[in-house]
């Protein structure tokens, strides 16, 4: 019968230790989306879990996508470790405005993370982590954070707002004039749009 115990308890520390193991083998990673047509210029994006480490990762400029077949989803990395903090500054051609925000992650937010959602390929149907964070960044300077292993199974954790700049927008005179050949007459038609989003 003492055997039997053991036996029983190396099986169950060992399916805890896989589980574990399982865990500690989620490779993070970060993506950013804006709306299309309303281009910005993403000009600092750092991650940091405090005491451990502290990283830069270059994002520069972006158009796309906030919803349907290819968002939420666009400049993206990894993110490892996974970090308590996230600082996101950036320009918005549309409004002509700089905004910035430190974000500070909620330690659930990884546990929910974790949580197996189905990935949809061709062939099959497996259930994984949602292991990226998509930052939205939309006119006004809202922030919409998703969690998420694929588009399309996005789940909102947030809407949070960044705080505006006092910054002068003609450092990028040159990159406006080309945003707005493009996009001015969407913006003439369709403007800015402040909420919804």
């Amino acid at each position: 019968m003492f055997k039997g115990l053991i036996v029983v308890l190396t099986i169950l520390v060992s399916g805890c230790s896989v589980t574990a193991a399982q865990k500690e083998e989620v490779t993070w990673y970060f993506s950013l989306a804006t709306p299309e047509h309303y281009d910005v210029w993403v000009e600092h994006l750092e991650f940091e879990l405090s005491g451990v480490r502290h990283w830069y990762h270059p994002a520069g400029s972006m158009s796309c996508c906030w919803i349907g077949p290819y968002g939420p989803s666009g400049v993206s990395g990894y993110m490892e470790p996974f970090p308590n903090f996230v600082a996101i500054q950036w320009f918005s051609f549309a409004e002509q405005k700089f905004y910035q925000r430190l974000i500070e992650i909620p330690a659930n937010w990884k546990k929910r993370m974790m949580k197996r959602a189905p990935v949809v390929t061709p062939r099959s149907v497996r259930m994984e982590p949602r292991d990226t964070l998509t930052f939205g960044l939309a006119p006004g300077g809202e922030i919409v954070v998703w969690m998420m292993n694929q588009v399309g199974n996005e789940v909102e954790l947030a809407r949070l707002q960044a705080n505006e700049m006092d910054r002068n927008p003609d450092i990028y005179r040159a990159n406006t004039r080309e945003y707005l050949e493009e996009h001015g007459e969407y913006l003439k038609e369709h403007g800015i749009p402040l909420t919804g989003w």
